[in-house]
């Protein structure tokens, strides 16, 4: 069996498991022929920006929604899964979910058989360094919580781990959040996103078998 456990929330303004382009996405993995699974690792509780925009309570909520707590749940989740008897596993982690998905993707195959990172929030070089499965970042041009130069030292990483496949692309001309956070109306930022949705499906399909 195919599975895709996507670790998608992302912090904002609103639950992302409850926005409408995210679980079009998941309706689109699905109609690939995965079962899909988003969990909410929030439990109902997303973090929400200060009134002048700011990040200033970000410490305090992630002392109770730490990305780590979310890798144990996770593991919580794949458990459940392989005792249905599920024997392939993929990870997509968007933002704060990309930290779940590499943390899954450090143990060989014994969660996940490939991962996809987009727009990551909260992973750093040192965690790309321990991955052990084949994993995919999808960037954007735009991104002030990880921007392209530091993604590019991951790609140098990565390219360096000749054991594992690895993919990095960058996007250009779209910010943070592009994939799940897009205007159906805006052409190019629509496209964008089906682009990446695309790239997802791709590795998937080459590695989640």
């Amino acid at each position: 069996a195919l599975e895709t456990v996507a670790p998608a929330q992302e912090y904002g303004r609103q639950q992302r498991f409850q926005a409408p382009n995210l679980r079009k996405f998941a309706d689109k993995v699905a109609a690939a022929g995965y079962f899909v699974v988003v969990p909410d690792f929030f439990y109902g509780d997303p973090f929400v920006l200060a009134d002048d925009g700011s990040f200033d309570r970000l410490p305090v909520w992630l002392k109770d929604h730490s990305p780590e707590k979310g890798f144990e749940d996770a593991k919580l989740v794949i458990e459940a899964l392989k005792s249905k008897g599920v024997s392939a596993i993929g990870a997509a982690g968007f933002c704060w979910g990309a930290k779940v998905a590499v943390e899954l993707g450090k143990h060989d195959h014994d969660f996940i058989h490939a991962g996809v990172l987009l727009h990551p929030a909260f992973t750093t070089v040192d965690d790309i360094k321990e991955v052990k499965v084949p994993i995919a970042i999808l960037g954007a041009e735009f991104d002030h919580i990880t921007p392209p130069e530091v993604l590019k030292q991951w790609e140098e990483v990565l390219i360096a781990k000749t054991e594992i496949k690895s993919y990095v692309k960058i996007f250009p001309e779209v910010e943070h959040g592009w994939t799940t956070r897009y205007n159906v109306e805006d052409e190019k930022s629509f496209k964008s996103a089906e682009e990446a949705h695309q790239d997802l499906l791709e590795w998937f399909s080459n590695h989640v078998k």
